[in-house]
């Protein structure tokens, strides 16, 4: 960031950005087989933490879809809270993964977590404890995470998201991004009627399946709303065309 994008970070900061914050991080999307997964961060003054658990947030899977909505919107709205997503494109997770140095799930996760608390430090905000649902071991996560933020306290867990309600903000700002790029996937191809009803995009989902069955194709694959790295996809090639 140049010294005039940090000032003007820096002018449009909240107060509160100034003194020791918390910050949870929390992702969604890590086992389907369609769209994007996304990560997300929720930041408040230390201050605010005993409010924060007053605000209902809750871990985002054990909510109705319409209350994890109106949540995110009174998130967005309260001045006393900061939050950020990454959404990583399904294309770039076949990508790493299919690549001849592979790059695998949990550390295209750990980097986006990374990439957010960077994120969030370099806006001028003053992280003195990070709180994340683990990916992997927690123990060994949460060296390389003080190794690369060494300023930082941070507690890696299990389960994090039911347990601290500032990661629990942050599943619900990463749940409820994921849902609407679903919702709102704008499909790159034209050349046929591609149908919306892929449900979660689970691979146990009997819709997800449906619609994986329907457009493979035998020289293409899939759409590319699909993530081609995926264990799922395979039994879909059997009678794929062989390319030399």
């Amino acid at each position: 960031m140049g010294s005039d994008a940090a000032a003007a970070a820096a002018a449009t900061l909240p107060e509160w950005a100034s003194t020791p914050c918390i910050m949870g991080i929390d992702e969604a999307g890590r086992g389907p087989v369609l769209g994007p997964m996304v990560y997300g961060c929720l930041y408040c003054a230390r201050s605010y933490e005993k409010t924060l658990s007053t605000l209902n947030f809750a871990d985002s899977k054990t909510l109705k879809e319409e209350k994890r909505e109106e949540l995110f919107e009174s998130l967005k709205a309260d001045q006393s809270i900061g939050w950020a997503v990454d959404v990583i494109d399904p294309r770039e997770l076949s990508a790493k993964m299919l690549r001849k140095h592979k790059i695998n799930l949990n550390e295209i996760s750990h980097d986006s977590a990374s990439g957010l608390v960077k994120r969030v430090l370099s806006m001028g905000v003053l992280l003195a404890e990070v709180y994340v649902d683990t990916v992997g071991d927690p123990e060994k996560y949460r060296v390389k995470l003080s190794e690369r933020f060494p300023s930082i306290k941070f507690v890696v867990a299990k389960k994090a998201d039911s347990l601290y309600p500032v990661v629990s903000g942050a599943s619900i700002a990463a749940k409820v991004t994921r849902d609407r790029a679903l919702r709102e996937w704008v499909l790159d191809e034209t050349c046929r009627d591609i149908g919306r009803k892929f449900g979660s995009g689970y691979p146990g989902d009997p819709d997800t399946k449906a619609w994986l069955e329907q457009h493979k194709h035998r020289v293409f694959g899939f759409p590319s709303l699909v993530r081609f790295s995926w264990g799922t996809c395979n039994s879909y090639f059997k009678d794929g065309v062989e390319v030399l």
